[in-house]
């Protein structure tokens, strides 16, 4: 097989081929390897080459598992796999080396992948871009001069630009629908405990994050939620599952869905035209297979919601500088990121009250959004505010910077949140990316389906949010999409 065949499968499709005796685990392999060796000098998306495992536990020529043989790329969070380094995309963790497998790790292992490296990611997960000074910047196959999105920003560079089919990923802000958006993926963040983070958490980001994979296909991304979903032992709760098999769903038409539009920033900032368009072209094509699609939006606070993210990320930062110092040293401390230390800082100012306080307001999205699915049955907007930016773009600026870190050595953390500077931050940080927080907060199951492309020839996906627990009624649609306007052969030239 040579990479132009390679890159024509899903790994749906890859492990059929491997099945029939077409082609051999350990030469899919191999061309992964070789692909990765060919253009990741360009894209940065892998970090960590892990080579000599998959040759070494590559498997025979027939298994059990339903992606037996297909290479696989882990995010460099949370995915532990025993005896690599987990960095979180900091250099203050790159010498931590798990002792054990994570829970989804051994589920991904199960389905018969191949790792064969770890992909890049921000600092911690925080951004909606994927640019961390320990590792540099992943950049985007479809235009190296732009960001695949963040946190998973490693692993959809690497699907796009086709070294593997499928990677693992996951969604606290975003970090699933935002990168699938900029590199032309599908991306599904399924909803909050359907895929088990054990045993290391009960649950991550207070639940905000949920971990799934990102992939070309739907069929993909449906096969691999049917084999990770359900509670690990210990969980601490269990969500109703499944009716039947996500890759039957995707089989079964969804029948007439009532869908809500709306195209305008939950924060009050600017949509790109081309992304407003998108939506718009998106409802029409909704109208010609027959649902029934109208302009509407839920009654919440987008500003609010995004102050409540916010406080979460600062508490979320705070609590991992606690980790560090515990259980790396203190030292450890001085490689994270200025802005990172900083929102630390910002984290440690806000009281056990004013965080409690901001997580019942969670509460209140998550009842607006119930009564919104009382009329709707999803709700659909841009996945992201603008096309792919490009690298460096949406960085904070050397002031910001500069202030939040005099202010941090300077204890004025209380006076900075009070300044007005939480909302500055909210709307440059979040207004290329203002629709997918919704989704984390409330729990919900959201999907980035690329369904457009901008004029200079930009992947833009538009997101859909389902009630929760409503992954079925997702995947119907997707398919029932991807069927109508295929994008499979969409491939960036690289």
């Amino acid at each position: 097989m040579k990479f132009d065949e390679y890159r024509r499968y899903d790994a749906l499709g890859l492990a059929q081929l491997v099945k029939q005796g077409d082609v051999t685990p350990p030469e899919l392999v191999e061309l992964a390897i070789e692909r990765c060796e060919q253009i990741n000098p360009s894209l940065n998306a892998v970090i960590t080459p892990m080579y000599d495992y998959a040759r070494k536990h590559v498997p025979g020529k027939s298994g059990a598992g339903v992606f037996h043989g297909v290479p696989f790329l882990l995010k460099d969070i949370q995915h532990a796999l025993k005896g690599f380094a987990l960095s979180s995309g900091s250099a203050a963790c790159r010498d931590h080396t798990p002792e054990d497998n994570a829970e989804l790790v051994e589920r991904y292992l199960q389905t018969g992948l191949i790792p064969f490296g770890k992909t890049n990611t921000p600092e911690f997960a925080l951004l909606g871009v994927t640019e961390p000074r320990a590792f540099g910047p992943t950049r985007n196959p479809w235009d190296l001069s732009r960001t695949p999105g963040g946190s998973s920003g490693g692993s959809a560079a690497a699907v796009a630009a086709g070294m593997v089919p499928i990677a693992s990923a996951n969604d606290g802000g975003g970090s699933i629908r935002i990168p699938a958006s900029n590199c032309g993926l599908f991306g599904l963040k399924p909803s909050r405990g359907r895929v088990p983070v054990g045993p290391q958490h009960a649950e991550v980001w207070m639940g905000m994050s949920s971990d799934h994979v990102l992939t070309r296909s739907v069929r993909d991304s449906a096969a691999m939620l049917d084999q990770i979903q359900g509670p690990d032992i210990g969980a601490p709760y269990e969500i109703r599952p499944p009716i039947r098999p996500y890759l039957q769903e995707i089989e079964t038409e969804p029948g007439q869905l009532r869908i809500a539009f709306d195209t305008s920033s939950p924060l009050g900032t600017e949509v790109d035209s081309e992304c407003r368009q998108a939506i718009e072209d998106t409802a029409r094509l909704l109208e010609d297979i027959g649902h029934h699609v109208e302009a509407a939006r839920p009654d919440y606070d987008g500003m609010s919601l995004a102050r409540d993210y916010l406080y979460h990320n600062f508490a979320t930062m705070a609590a991992s500088a606690r980790n560090i110092r515990a259980n790396l040293g203190r030292d450890k401390l001085r490689k994270l990121e200025p802005v990172s230390r900083a929102l630390a800082q910002l984290g440690e100012t806000i009281s056990a009250g004013e965080f409690y306080v901001s997580k019942e307001r969670w509460n209140d999205y998550g009842r607006a959004m119930g009564r919104f699915h009382q009329q709707y049955d999803l709700y659909l907007t841009p996945s992201t505010a603008t096309p792919p930016p490009r690298i460096g773009a949406l960085a904070p600026s050397a002031l910001e910077v500069l202030m939040l870190e005099a202010s941090s050595r300077l204890g004025f953390g209380r006076l900075l949140l009070k300044s007005g500077l939480i909302d500055k931050m909210a709307r440059d940080n979040l207004q290329a990316t203002p629709f997918t927080q919704l989704a984390n907060l409330t729990g919900q199951p959201a999907m980035s389906v690329p369904l457009h492309w901008s004029q200079q020839g930009l992947p833009l996906g538009v997101q859909f949010v389902a009630p929760f627990g409503g992954e079925a009624v997702l995947f119907q649609l997707a398919a029932q999409l991807e069927r109508a306007r295929p994008w499979m052969h969409r491939t960036p030239d690289l």
